[in-house]
């Protein structure tokens, strides 16, 4: 009898490490780079999917290389449609609009994934740390934790995480404005209220390939045009890695707006890519005329 009550304290003491042991088996392994040969956002499955580009080249494709949202979608609040269309004004005159990928400042979440090509996943015990290939922005999220009382807006605001079984979902709100407040990379405005929750979950190879063909075929690729040298292996059959977004904002929306962004693995890693205020306009291909004085300044 009291070598069967032996057992039974050893199994007890046992219990909470083999508990924890397995509760970190199940948790999926999202490490490592993953890249994507497109931007802005995929459609979703169904729903209202994100703002779209009125520019479409002749495959019908986004136009990419010119933005001009739909500002008659019905989600969109008239502060919203006010901001967007004096946006679209730039597009009349062939130009692009200052955004945070253009003016070498921070990309807050979602924008971060519309107008990103490359992520890496760091996941640890208590965070999981997310790196962009550009200008070494990362974001970090905590781990079954809560969002402070007295939150403090930031660039990339509070992100708390947890994982449900086969997905992470982060939760993230608290997002500072800043000069350019875009959810995405049409220019869609934000207000303090948004809301973002994005899920990260993995998928079969052939999932990811059906999805990264589709987004090239909305969106239009961009390799060759912006020189990031973004190269993905089509014929490997590693698993991707999918991302759903959804978007809830009272400010400056009447209802919310989801989308999806699927990643590859890479061939290689990926280059440096830092945004520095200089002369050449690397989105428009030109460069910016120097004032220059017609008389002495002494």
């Amino acid at each position: 009898m009291s070598n069967f009550i032996t057992k039974l304290s050893i199994a007890a003491l046992l219990l909470p490490t083999m508990t924890a042991a397995t509760e970190r088996d199940r948790i999926p392994d999202f490490s490592g780079q993953w890249a994507r040969t497109s931007l802005a956002f995929e459609k979703p499955a169904s729903g209202h999917g994100p703002i779209e580009n009125l520019n479409k080249r002749p495959t019908g494709a986004s136009n990419l290389s010119l933005l001009k949202a739909d500002t008659d979608d019905p989600i969109l609040k008239p502060e919203a449609v006010a901001i967007l269309k004096r946006l679209n004004e730039y597009a009349v005159r062939n130009e692009a609009f200052p955004q945070p990928s253009n003016q070498c400042l921070p990309y807050p979440p979602p924008y971060s994934s519309s107008n990103n090509q490359e992520i890496e996943l760091l996941q640890q015990k208590d965070r999981v740390t997310i790196l962009t290939m550009f200008d070494h922005q990362f974001r970090h999220v905590r781990l079954n934790a809560a969002h402070p009382r007295n939150l403090k807006p930031s660039w990339y605001g509070d992100s708390i995480g947890h994982y449900e079984g086969n997905t992470l979902v982060v939760d993230t709100v608290g997002i500072k404005l800043g000069p350019f407040p875009m959810t995405d990379i049409m220019g869609t405005p934000f207000s303090p209220a948004l809301h973002v929750v994005e899920r990260f979950r993995l998928v079969d190879a052939a999932t990811a390939r059906a999805f990264a063909d589709r987004s090239e075929r909305e969106n239009g690729p961009v390799r060759g045009e912006n020189g990031d040298g973004v190269e993905i292996n089509a014929d490997v059959q590693d698993k991707g890695l999918q991302l759903e977004i959804r978007v809830e904002d009272p400010g400056m929306l009447n209802a919310m707006w989801s989308g999806t962004v699927t990643y590859r693995r890479p061939i290689d890693p990926w280059a440096e890519s830092v945004c520095a205020e200089n002369t050449h306009e690397y989105y428009a291909g030109k460069e910016t005329a120097i004032p220059v004085a017609k008389t002495p300044d002494f």
